[in-house]
């Protein structure tokens, strides 16, 4: 079925009965956290980038999702920073830190990798001190269902030559998602029909009018298997700070606003994301995070 015509079929409200049974067998909207580039680090601030306060935000911001019975929480790259200069240790403390914070959520807690994930540590110990729920855990890429729906973390934290981003052996402008990977997400979408969301670091929506180095650089091969795939909603991107929304064929793109930017406590930002039983998307945003209706038509 071409997207165009699995559209055509939700708006007139028949789709999700028949095909996507999911939706109708749950009449209680799915929600879930949203959070993005902390860049947790205790070092002074740097041009609007405030290190320390992102322990001081990912408080407040637990506060709010232990407060608003959510069926998980996401963050979404860019997780912790390191010091002045590279230092292993010091970096792992910094991670065990905001780790901590992060799982102080009463419920499960996912990650995706950033490039500054991998700044000075590998990406093996990125994971081995990071923990996401059963099969997720220790894995840079992984899928998972809650309340009928399909959830596709991705990790395009790989050079051109397609080696894993390693203690800093990257150019944050050349991102890609190398092709087991793809032929994992085609698999992904060609085996499961529940309705779809992607979470990644880097953005995928090169077609827009952002900046092509914040992109995936084969952001088109990865849109392409999406687009094929009527049941994929929304990608959920982070990575650039400023924040950015796009729409093509049918599927929204919306990159978080980053926590990091900004002192504590005029600033902060995160979001509550509700996925409604027609398909509809409700974003809450926080503080400095724009609140977002991304309706399925």
């Amino acid at each position: 079925m071409k997207r165009r015509v699995f559209l055509k079929h939700i708006s007139g409200g028949l789709l999700f009965a028949s095909v996507l049974p999911a939706f109708s067998c749950s009449q209680t909207p799915l929600r879930f956290g949203l959070i993005t580039d902390l860049h947790y680090a205790q070092k002074e601030p740097s041009s609007s980038r405030y290190y320390k306060d992102s322990i001081l935000k990912l408080r407040k911001a637990i506060e709010t999702f232990n407060s608003s019975h959510l069926d998980f929480i996401i963050e979404l790259g860019d997780f912790k920073d390191m010091g002045t200069s590279p230092n292993e240790a010091e970096t792992l403390h910094f991670l065990d830190e905001i780790e901590k914070m992060l799982q102080s959520f009463n419920g499960p807690v996912y990650h995706v990798l950033g490039n500054h994930d991998m700044d000075c540590i590998t990406k093996a110990d990125f994971l081995r001190h990071t923990v996401n729920p059963g099969s997720a855990n220790g894995k840079a890429f992984y899928s998972f269902e809650k309340k009928g729906i399909r959830f596709i973390t991705l990790d395009a934290n790989y050079n051109e030559d397609r080696s894993s981003y390693n203690k800093g052996n990257f150019d944050w402008r050349k991102a890609f998602v190398p092709q087991d990977q793809l032929d994992w997400l085609e698999g992904e979408l060609s085996g499961n029909s529940r309705p779809t969301i992607i979470f990644l670091h880097q953005m995928l929506d090169s077609f827009s009018d952002i900046y092509k180095d914040v992109c995936v650089s084969n952001a088109e091969e990865v849109v392409a298997i999406l687009e094929r795939h009527p049941q994929v909603l929304t990608v959920f991107q982070g990575h650039h700070h400023d924040g950015f929304y796009s729409h093509r064929n049918g599927i929204h793109y919306f990159t978080m606003k980053a926590m990091i930017e900004s002192p504590f406590p005029k600033h902060n930002s995160y979001a509550i994301v509700e996925i409604r039983p027609n398909g509809d998307i409700f974003l809450e945003g926080f503080d400095d995070c724009v609140s977002k209706e991304m309706k399925h038509y």
